[in-house]
């Protein structure tokens, strides 16, 4: 059956790369234009404009998204979004996820290199680049800068693909500190169906499917201090663990 599927898939790939690049194209220009209005002005003109893409993109490759509010979610306060992640799909679905705010997400120095791709790239994300010490604490400045700007950001605190088929990797301090130094409140989004419609293993994995994001409830961070960092992050880890079992996400295995 595999092999009978094969060239299904190959071709599914392509037409899914070629209405990527096709897109990519019309929307280059106005990014160009967007880009003369700086980081912020002309970056949520940018994100925006990703949103736009990723609403015609993905139902044209049969990909259907939704969200899930586990309590109400409100889109005029600003957060720290923290989501697991699993696939090279969740950065589309990012975009569907958080369709109402202005936010940015931390993003791979290296895909900013791109070409054409990576202009637009490097201004709806904040660049990480983990060569050095002193890059990564470059990028947790920008960060800072953002939030201080009253833009949301969004962080995956697994740092890279969870591939453990546990419900989440161990997470890393980073988002937990910056919420705690700035006073953000911090909204849990779990990626339930990433895994699925395009496997970390192989880009002719991907297929067209349903997608959702849950929100859980948001976790308040008044009153803490730094020194409360390690018991915020294995409290969310321990939510979003609990949650991602309750949804039975696929790529767990007892």
């Amino acid at each position: 059956m595999r092999h009978v599927l094969f060239p299904l898939r190959l071709l599914y790939t392509i037409y899914t790369a070629a209405l990527f690049l096709s897109f990519l194209l019309i929307f280059f220009p106005l990014v160009v234009i967007a880009s003369f209005f700086g980081k912020i002005n002309g970056g949520n003109f940018i994100l925006r404009i990703c949103r736009l893409w990723t609403d015609l993109q993905l139902p044209l490759c049969g990909i259907f998204h939704r969200n899930l509010y586990e309590v109400p979610h409100d889109v005029n306060k600003q957060y720290i979004f923290v989501a697991n992640h699993i696939s090279y799909m969740d950065i589309p679905i990012m975009l569907q996820a958080v369709h109402d705010q202005n936010f940015r997400i931390l993003g791979k120095y290296e895909i900013s290199k791109v070409p054409l791709f990576g202009l637009l790239y490097k201004y709806v994300v904040v660049l990480v680049d983990r060569s050095s010490a002193s890059k990564r604490a470059t990028s947790v400045k920008q960060l800072k800068s953002v939030i201080n700007k009253k833009i949301s950001v969004l962080l995956c605190p697994e740092g890279t693909f969870n591939e453990t088929h546990k419900p989440l990797k161990d997470f890393y301090d980073g988002a937990f500190k910056i919420a705690i130094e700035t006073q953000t409140p911090i909204k849990p989004i779990l990626f339930l169906d990433t895994y699925d419609i395009l496997n970390y293993n192989s880009m002719l994995s991907l297929t067209p499917g349903r997608s959702r994001a849950v929100y859980l409830e948001e976790i308040p961070v008044e009153g803490l201090t730094i020194e409360d960092t390690g018991a915020l992050r294995d409290k969310i880890h321990a939510i979003m663990e609990d949650r991602l079992i309750f949804y039975k996400a696929s790529w767990i295995i007892n």
